[in-house]
């Protein structure tokens, strides 16, 4: 549920203008200031608007993806569509498949049974309740990922905060994994979270998609 006025967008906003880079961040329906319901959206819908807004905006062009957590599996997603156009991908607290994985196979019965019945869970977590609909879940099975394989020979690099208690690092090695032909890294931050908003955290994203972009072709 996060928006485009967060730290990393910001940041990486800000290194694109310094790299004279084009730079194009989006908020899928029901998330920040866009219009519709957060609890009206899937990934399916969700991966259907990224792919609208790039076809719009950057058209032929060739483009980096940077992906935070859902936005990772939103952005492997955009692969189908954009293959020799994407030259590279920077994951952060990769979470694909999470809402079966992290989600719904650790729900009680009872929260099973609620969320199945009324259609939707308010799930409780740190200072947030998220609103987690059935359709939700249901959505998320048909967008598998973790057992494809993706072809590109492009810079993929995995950031992941070792603390991270929402999503584990075994995530990113996941990502890592579906890439047979990339130039691949995976890059551990040290008692980092999941957002990796802090100054350090936001400093080693910036490094590593420098990097990416100083390799792009």
């Amino acid at each position: 549920m996060s928006n485009i006025e967060g730290e990393k967008p910001q940041a990486i906003q800000k290194f694109a203008k310094k790299n004279k880079l084009g730079f194009l961040a989006l908020e899928y329906s029901g998330h920040g200031k866009s219009s519709g319901k957060f609890t009206k959206g899937n990934i399916t819908q969700w991966s259907k608007e990224v792919e609208i807004v790039i076809k719009k905006i950057v058209k032929k062009n060739k483009f980096i993806l940077v992906g935070s957590s859902m936005g990772a599996w939103l952005s492997l997603n955009q692969f189908k569509y954009f293959k020799d156009q994407i030259k590279g991908f920077l994951g952060i607290g990769s979470a694909p498949e999470f809402l079966q994985n992290l989600m719904w196979k650790k729900f009680t019965k009872k929260m099973k049974n609620e969320t199945i019945k009324k259609g939707i869970y308010n799930l409780k977590h740190g200072n947030y309740e998220y609103p987690i609909t059935y359709q939700l879940i249901k959505d998320g099975r048909k967008n598998k990922i973790l057992n494809k394989n993706i072809k590109s020979k492009i810079n993929v690099t995995m950031i992941h905060g070792s603390k991270d208690e929402v999503v584990p690092t075994s995530y990113s090695r996941k990502v890592l994994k579906l890439f047979t032909k990339a130039n691949k890294k995976l890059v551990i931050i040290k008692n980092g979270d999941h957002s990796l908003s802090s100054k350090r955290g936001l400093k080693k994203i910036l490094l590593e998609l420098n990097k990416i972009t100083a390799n792009m072709v």
